[in-house]
């Protein structure tokens, strides 16, 4: 390996929360944060988990890499602390695996919480059966190149939302939201009482009344 590579490794992020709040997130569905966050910070439609059962919240140990190349995630893992969440920008690239089973097996021993990554991943099924949340843009056989180097702990783009370590990401089956650090606090009451309008408002559909009626929809005449 070149070891004058560029790589650059920063700091890992300070405003690390206990984990007793960031389980507290887990519950709270990305469908909900995303309306409350305005519809923002959601990743691509094609970041989706490689299996059922993968829904996570933690802050993020974020990661850029070069394209094909997965050096930067074997250095990266060194910095992890337990409960983060990889985060990868990987540009996108669908023709190059950069994480797959030897990866998968130093994320659970380092402790941590979820993996996503914005390219693509092998080892399907062994991924699957791990027991770490992994999401990714694809999966394709092709192994990775090592060497170009890149970014560990800086601020990101990752499948189109910004992302600066120690941000909060949640994860499930609907895909990936971001909430930055200094929008937590406000934003979880929000949550929590939008999903409490939402089970009133499926108490009074399943007692007959009209979602026309919940929503104060105007008379058919007066739309458009």
């Amino acid at each position: 390996m070149d070891r004058h590579m560029a790589l650059t490794i920063n700091p890992a992020p300070e405003n690390l929360l206990p984990q007793s709040e960031i389980d507290i997130w887990q519950d709270i569905p990305t469908a909900v944060i995303s309306d409350d966050l305005n519809r923002t910070q959601t990743m691509h439609a094609a970041i989706k988990p490689l299996g059922a059962g993968m829904d996570f919240a933690g802050q993020a140990l974020t990661i850029q890499t070069m394209v094909g190349d997965n050096a930067t995630l074997h250095y990266a893992l060194a910095q992890a602390w337990p409960g983060c969440v990889l985060t990868v920008d990987a540009r996108g690239h669908t023709e190059t695996a950069i994480w797959g089973g030897i990866l998968t097996a130093a994320a659970i021993a380092r402790g941590v919480r979820a993996v996503i990554i914005d390219g693509a991943v092998r080892d399907v099924t062994e991924l699957r059966e791990s027991g770490l949340a992994v999401y990714a843009r694809a999966a394709v056989p092709n192994g990775p190149h090592k060497g170009f180097g890149g970014t560990i702990n800086g601020e990101i783009q990752c499948a189109g939302a910004l992302i600066r370590p120690g941000d909060l990401i949640v994860g499930d089956a609907d895909g990936v939201v971001v909430i930055p650090s200094e929008k937590q606090g406000d934003l979880l009451p929000q949550c929590q009482a939008r999903i409490a309008k939402e089970e009133d408002f499926m108490a009074r559909i399943a007692n007959g009344e009209s979602t026309l009626t919940l929503m104060n929809f105007p008379p058919p005449e007066e739309v458009g």
